[in-house]
């Protein structure tokens, strides 16, 4: 049997509830705004026994935004939180998105309404279309094959196609995406996607709605190296949890978790560089597994590498420098340094860069050396929108824009408090 459904209908449906997980979610704002609609949030536990929360983002404004979303669970009086954001949403559009909770031990929960804010930006859609014929099927076991076709006239990289998959009673039952990134999609070109759900829900899979492209469907851990938080980041068709580095701080390892009998898995992390003397090797239950290390444009270490088979296991990243314990330059996110661009360019707004800094700040992102601030008049110097433009064409460093933002703040011009 298989079965092909298109959603074209907002339904108001009441959230998913059982026996020990509520979903006490309701819209964040009016449907003229950014929001989720609340029969597209939902939190599970999923075959592994992880927390999962799964939602979908729509932005009902008349302008693209970056939208930032807060994540809260409650057991037993305790709070768990997740920060993520979320891809540039383009008027009209909407993302969904899957955060894993792997702390939660706790039987009983309750999944508190998201909280979202966002900044204006200026983005454009992406032209690839999922294909809307008898080629999208989802099969008897509840995984979902199709079609999409880049419809620009440019080549397409590094994307993947998002989807909430819902059940018989329309319930949201988990998040899918394609399995492996799509790469050099060329104008015109076609080319076949497959995406599945969590195995704890598949059986109940009855239609996939709310297509949606990503570009960076990053998964958020950390552990503790030498007694600091230590920030990994993955993207991975398969659940990697229980991050943990031993006593050297030479070796960090994962969890690695079976899911679907696939052919080929990718996984490529991201972490910081303690030095570039780090040379990374990668073990899956003592047998080592050839990988390849990078690093991108922000210095951050790249290792990726593919498994086959139906594998999983105790997953080691060997090569961690043992006599550096702070990272090497200043980690600071894509998308802030594409405001700075469009900035410098007068295509952003004063108030809407400036509300970048902030987050920055605030959520510890970059750390800047404030002095006492007080209410200002002066307005933002020319040369910072040159600065600005520079470090987006990788002219300065990380280090020389903060401080140049470290000069605004405490010339009370940018005002945080």
């Amino acid at each position: 049997m298989t079965l092909f459904f298109i959603s074209v209908l907002i339904l108001s449906i009441t959230p998913f509830v059982n026996a020990e997980v509520w979903n006490t979610s309701k819209d964040i704002s009016e449907p003229t705004d950014v929001f989720i609609p609340t029969h597209e949030y939902v939190g599970f536990f999923d075959s592994n026994d992880i927390y999962t929360v799964v939602g979908n983002v729509k932005n009902n404004l008349d302008y693209s935004v970056t939208p930032t979303v807060l994540l809260s669970v409650m057991g037993d009086s305790q709070k768990f939180t997740r920060t993520i954001q979320l891809d540039s949403l383009v008027s009209g559009n909407e993302i969904p998105f899957k955060i894993k909770f792997p702390e939660i031990s706790i039987p009983s929960l309750i999944l508190l309404p998201a909280e979202i804010s966002f900044q204006k930006t200026i983005t454009h859609t992406i032209p690839v279309d999922v294909i809307y014929d008898q080629s999208l099927i989802v099969h008897d076991d509840g995984h979902l094959t199709g079609r999409i076709i880049n419809s620009g006239t440019e080549t397409i990289s590094n994307i993947e196609i998002l989807a909430i998959i819902h059940g018989f009673e329309h319930e949201t039952l988990d998040m899918g995406k394609s399995v492996l990134p799509i790469i050099n999609l060329k104008p015109g070109e076609i080319r076949e996607f497959s995406m599945y759900p969590d195995t704890s829900v598949a059986d109940n899979v009855w239609y996939y709605s709310c297509f949606a492209i990503g570009t960076d469907t990053v998964v958020v851990l950390n552990t503790q190296r030498n007694a600091e938080t230590f920030d990994i980041r993955y993207d991975s068709g398969i659940l990697i949890s229980y991050p943990e580095f031993d006593e050297s701080g030479t070796e960090l390892s994962f969890w690695l978790n079976k899911g679907w009998p696939l052919p080929e898995y990718f996984i490529n992390f991201e972490f910081p560089r303690y030095s570039d003397n780090e040379n990374f090797s990668v073990y899956l239950e003592k047998n080592q597994i050839k990988s390849i290390q990078s690093m991108d444009e922000w210095g951050n270490w790249h290792v990726s590498f593919h498994l086959e088979d139906n594998l999983d296991g105790n997953l080691v990243i060997k090569g961690f420098d043992p006599d550096v314990t702070s990272p090497t330059g200043q980690f600071i996110p894509e998308w802030i340094k594409y405001d700075a661009h469009l900035w410098s360019q007068g295509l952003l707004s004063d108030e809407s860069f400036v509300t970048g800094i902030k987050y920055l700040i605030n959520y510890g992102v970059i750390e800047i050396s404030i002095d006492d601030l007080t209410n200002s008049n002066s307005t933002i110097p020319d040369w910072i929108q040159t600065y600005s433009d520079w470090w987006y064409q990788g002219l300065i460093s990380n280090e020389e824009f903060v401080i140049s933002m470290e000069f605004l703040i405490n010339s009370k011009i940018i005002l945080i408090n």
